[in-house]
């Protein structure tokens, strides 16, 4: 069987936060900047955290340094601890829960993260949930600021929990947006997308994921996944 990795996206594949991340950004440029508005004009869907806060300080003409980045990073952090603790709408997606316990029965299987989340946020949101240790690696948001490589770094950490060469695995990235298709793509892996986030089938189709689903509950998900 050949081994595969599956690299999860979190916010709008495996679970909504009720927008407990963004309020946490809002409340991390209130604290550095007095501006909770710096994020107003543009979506968060599929960007990573350390791109949205790039984003947010050239948004209200603030010099985007690596070190600003860093010091907003910490404060966001921070708080969204706090919005996670007092989030009482998050809630996993359809099929979530079933499609973790397949892929953790199949053999040669990594099972991990490729997210736009730094690694102490994913933590905090999969927590929350009570899935976080399902996931044994990952790629993040503190890895690279762009999706694609940092699927692929989690693609070379999966590969390396199976202990086979990158080349030799079937990779599979799981997400809501286009821009987790335009990542897998980019890398050469297989996507499944799926329409729990705020992009439908149709928007999803148009990108030319591998597999697209509403959600991975449908009929076909389990297969596509497992392959």
């Amino acid at each position: 069987m050949r081994p595969t990795v599956l690299l999860w996206d979190i916010d709008g594949t495996l679970l909504s936060t009720g927008g407990a991340g963004r309020r946490a950004m809002e409340r991390a440029f209130d604290r550095h900047a007095g501006r909770r508005d710096a994020c107003a004009a543009f979506s968060f869907d599929g960007m990573t955290d350390r791109a949205i806060l790039r984003a947010g300080l050239l948004s209200i003409g603030h010099d985007a340094t690596e070190d600003a980045i860093d010091a907003l990073l910490a404060i966001y952090v921070e708080l969204l601890a706090e919005e996670m603790l007092a989030a009482g709408d998050t809630r996993l997606h359809r099929g979530v829960l079933e499609a973790l316990d397949a892929a953790a029965r199949r053999a040669r299987c990594a099972v991990g993260l490729g997210t736009g989340n730094v690694r102490a946020g994913a933590q905090a949101k999969l927590t929350r949930v009570g899935i976080y240790e399902r996931f044994a690696f990952g790629g993040f948001g503190c890895d690279h600021e762009r999706r694609d490589e940092l699927l692929r770094i989690g693609a070379a950490r999966g590969a390396a929990v199976l202990g086979a060469p990158p080349e030799a695995c079937r990779v599979v990235v799981i997400g809501d947006t286009p821009k987790d298709i335009a990542a897998a793509q980019a890398i050469g892996a297989e996507s499944i997308a799926v329409a729990t986030g705020s992009y439908d089938v149709a928007a999803l189709a148009a990108c030319a994921p591998t597999h697209l689903f509403g959600d991975l509950g449908a009929e076909g998900a389990l297969e596509a996944l497992l392959g």
